[in-house]
């Protein structure tokens, strides 16, 4: 891994072993690090440097048990940048200190002394779904950007989006368990926010997980929680999502990746709302509303027996279809208006505006990527346009070099193969061209790896 492509990590901790040890397990892991020793070196370096996540203390000299100290710095740290993804720690902190933390916006919390193991997982469900941004960061990103003038309205003039939000509209308030579908950059963050903001737990919490983050081992740990002395490693009580959510919502996305060992332990909960924290045999009464998301294809799953009927039963009270990019053309340029608005006023560029032949060729290209790549285009255009007018040439689109699977479709449509044989040689020729790098064969196929992996097992690609 170059040194371009390592994660940065913001390290705030008032102890200097603290920072080396960690220092040290990030280099081991080819994650890079800044370590400073209180809040205010830690503001100081976010105002010069970007991170993909800060990892900070709850308590340092001025207050070292109450970890009132940590919480207002995570409050400046999402001041200077509310996208930043933020994992807390402490020694003394208590499950409420931490779950206010969360409520604050915290990622996910850690207490010390830390397991690597579990450092390492948490740190990663925050880097999962992008390096520049964590998952729960992206998915605020593309929320504040795509509301207007903050309420919960966003691009959708288009006649399947408008259906799309009529179902949401009707769906939201109530409790009804939701499942998404979308391909990948869809914007399934987005719709699951966008209901839980419409519902009667709109001031409670929503829980955010990537369930492709969360190894096997730990599912439970983290899912239902522990108690101290549950196993090597748990020197003290810990929540789970599930608790965390208590009262609120809980958006497990990637839902398709749930290892089917675990499925049976998730399906007790949506059942009857009772879980027991690993360790204990006391039964815990949970009351959450479940939204799930997944760009796979639940039905396959469950016909391989990959995923459990019971389950999806469960989890789609209420289906929810968002659709391609490339199926909402009369939003293409409304939403691109809206990101170059964005992004002009990030980087002091007031002055940009589109010509008409770049409003045509955005209309015209097949955005495998969705929303988010619209987002990245016009970003990156924002950032290198020499002068104020973005024409097509500014924009650099370049179908041929960026693939998804939706290409699948357009070779089954000629007759040869169908859409399976299709997808297969399409993931094949992605592998053989990146020499079998996982990471660049799933990027220039528009997958996460996770999604990748599926489809290997399912057409027996090793």
């Amino acid at each position: 891994m170059s040194a371009k492509e390592r994660p940065c990590i913001l390290i705030a901790d008032d102890q200097r072993d603290v920072r080396e040890a960690l220092r040290l397990l990030f280099k081991a892991e080819g994650i890079d690090a800044t370590s400073v020793d209180g809040p205010r070196a830690a503001l100081d370096a976010l105002r010069r440097q970007r991170f993909d996540v800060a990892l900070i203390d709850l308590n340092y000299t001025r207050d070292t048990t109450s970890g009132r100290e940590g919480l207002d710095l995570l409050r400046e740290l999402k001041k200077l940048d509310s996208e930043l993804p933020v994992v807390v720690m402490t020694a003394w902190g208590t499950i409420n200190v931490a779950v206010e933390a969360m409520r604050h916006g915290a990622g996910d919390f850690i207490e010390k002394p830390w397991d690597n193991q579990r450092l390492m997982s948490v740190l990663g469900n925050q880097l999962a779904l992008g390096r520049s941004r964590g998952e729960a960061a992206r998915l605020k990103r593309e929320n504040e950007i795509l509301r207007a003038d903050g309420d919960a309205e966003f691009v959708a003039e288009s006649r399947v989006m408008r259906a799309l939000l009529a179902q949401l509209d009707r769906v939201a308030p109530t409790d009804a368990n939701v499942l998404i579908l979308g391909e990948n950059g869809t914007g399934k963050g987005v719709i699951a926010q966008r209901l839980h903001a419409g519902s009667k737990r709109a001031q409670r919490t929503l829980v955010k997980v990537n369930m492709g983050g969360i190894p096997e081992s730990v599912f439970e740990a983290e899912m239902f929680g522990h108690v101290r002395g549950a196993f090597t490693d748990a020197k003290s009580d810990r929540i789970g999502r599930f608790e965390l959510a208590d009262g609120g919502t809980l958006f497990l996305d990637e839902i398709a990746n749930i290892p089917t060992a675990q499925q049976p332990k998730l399906l007790r909960v949506l059942e009857d709302g009772e879980l027991e924290r690993v360790g204990s045999s006391r039964t815990l009464k949970v009351d959450v509303r479940l939204i799930s998301a997944t760009n796979a294809d639940l039905a396959a799953e469950v016909a391989r027996g990959a995923f459990r009927k019971d389950l999806l039963f469960r989890l789609n009270t209420v289906e929810l279809r968002l659709p391609p990019l490339r199926e909402r053309e009369a939003d293409i340029a409304l939403l691109a208006q809206a990101f170059l608005a964005h992004f002009a006023k990030r980087y002091q560029r007031d002055t940009l505006r589109f010509a008409p032949s770049a409003l045509r060729a955005l209309e015209g290209y097949a955005w495998p990527g969705n929303v988010r790549e619209l987002s990245h285009v016009i970003e990156r255009t924002a950032l290198m346009l020499d002068g104020d007018v973005v024409d097509d040439a500014a924009l650099n689109l370049k179908p041929g070099t960026t693939h998804a699977l939706s290409g699948a479709a357009a070779l089954a449509a000629s007759g040869s193969m169908t859409v399976d044989a299709a997808e297969e040689q399409l993931v094949r020729q992605a592998l053989e061209s990146t020499g079998g790098n996982i990471q660049r064969a799933a990027t220039l196929l528009g997958l996460s790896r996770p999604s990748l992996y599926r489809r290997m097992e399912k057409y027996g690609i090793e």
